[in-house]
């Protein structure tokens, strides 16, 4: 597959500067629906190397340490219980500004105003609600950092970064579609 879509990289994957690690998390509202799903892994696919995907399901106590942060907001509730009331996919996305990009592809929170300041946003074509709104994502390098730890304990970022994220940017991986990440060539 092609990537010249990712800025800053050539059309065989090269890229001038370092990739960024961000989250994405694809929400139970379209987690329900498989086309939808599939139309959102390939628009993912086509911007972003995929370095760790995984589908999962929280039970409540996942969802309230994780928007702790919003803990007596007047949406908290509604949203612990919509973010554990079935499953969802994350992934862990790598390009050059990738938490950018992904806001970007997200679109604005609220889904009205999605549909009409960005239409052909993820929010604007697939959300529901400003909770059922389709998909997560960073809002900065810490917070990336902080919320892959959170769904994925046994992903290393610093390591990843220091080990394979030269041989990613180099446009060293090919995509295994049964796993539907990215993954080193063999060398």
């Amino acid at each position: 597959m092609l990537f010249g879509s990712l800025a800053g990289c050539a059309p065989d994957m090269r890229c001038v500067k370092a990739l960024q690690l961000t989250l994405a998390v694809v929400k139970p509202d379209a987690v329900a629906h498989p086309l939808i799903l599939e139309a959102l892994h390939q628009k993912i696919l086509q911007n972003f190397l995929i370095v760790r995907k995984k589908d999962l399901m929280w039970r409540t106590e996942e969802s309230e340490r994780f928007y702790a942060e919003h803990a007596g907001r007047f949406f908290y509730q509604r949203l612990v219980e919509f973010m554990s009331s079935g499953p969802m996919r994350a992934y862990v996305l790598a390009r050059e500004d990738a938490i950018t990009h992904w806001r970007g592809m997200m679109g604005p929170t609220k889904v009205f105003r999605a549909r009409f300041t960005a239409p052909d946003s993820l929010r604007g074509q697939y959300g529901l609600t400003d909770t059922r709104n389709t998909t997560h994502g960073s809002d900065s390098v810490q917070s990336a950092k902080r919320e892959i730890a959170f769904f994925f304990p046994e992903f290393n970022a610093d390591e990843w970064m220091l080990r394979e994220e030269p041989r990613f940017r180099l446009g060293l991986t090919e995509y295994n579609e049964e796993r539907q990440i990215h993954t080193l060539q063999d060398m």
